[in-house]
């Protein structure tokens, strides 16, 4: 049986829709909690590695010390070639990890907001919708680590999703999030729900319909479907 592992940063922010992906493709899934201990797993032991989101930054090795094991995690993983997705924090912890500076984006985007696609290079890259409106909740962004291309933008994020190679996407915006997850979020940090261009208020961004939630978390599938087939 192939093994999924997943680093998680806050008890909050877990696997959501992926976890029922991975276990309807026979993973077996285990954890890192990092808020509770730094133990990482053997890389050579992990088929799938999944980084998910936290309400730190990539920066705060000081307040955070197991940033830097989890970097260096992370920078082996990638040797061996195989999946790995990094959502939100997640995807900015790749683009640290590779020497890519992660800094405060201009705005907020805090939501229900769309992200575009942009054109790919070529069949091995992963191709979303055109426009697709999609939750975020993030208040920094990244410059592109080497060989990283860029796959997706908003408005307000230039640097929304990005892939290297075929084997390593990294998202700004959560595919995986359920009412349930959403709901976990905004109880832990409504006290970032304050009145700006791009940040919506508690009330809309937990009026979200179903449709809204199916058709983020079936792109999460495609999305795990495309690394999990590499």
């Amino acid at each position: 049986m192939r093994h999924a592992h997943y680093l998680q940063h806050v008890p909050f922010e877990g696997l959501g829709s992926i976890e029922t992906w991975l276990k309807d493709a026979d993973y077996q899934i285990s954890s890192s909690p990092l808020f509770e201990s730094p133990e990482l797993p053997n890389p050579n032991q992990v088929d799938f590695l999944i980084i998910m989101g936290g309400p730190m930054s990539v920066n705060d090795e000081r307040d955070y010390p197991w940033l830097v094991a989890e970097k260096w995690f992370i920078r082996e993983f990638i040797a061996t070639g195989k999946p790995m997705l990094g959502i939100c924090l997640g995807a900015q912890l790749i683009a640290s990890a590779l020497g890519a500076r992660v800094y405060r984006n201009h705005e907020k985007e805090i939501g229900w907001f769309p992200v575009q696609s942009l054109a790919m290079p070529d069949s091995n890259t992963f191709r979303f919708p055109g426009s697709t409106e999609v939750f975020h909740w993030h208040g920094e962004t990244f410059d592109l680590p080497k060989d990283a291309f860029c796959i997706a933008e908003s408005a307000v994020c230039r640097h929304q999703a990005f892939q290297i190679g075929s084997a390593v996407i990294g998202l700004q915006f959560h595919l995986e999030t359920t009412p349930v997850s959403a709901q976990a979020i905004v109880s832990n940090c409504r006290n970032e729900l304050v009145p700006a261009a791009y940040i919506q208020t508690e009330v809309d961004i937990l009026s979200a319909s179903n449709d809204q939630y199916r058709t983020i978390n079936g792109l999460m599938s495609e999305v795990l479907e495309f690394l999990h087939s590499d």
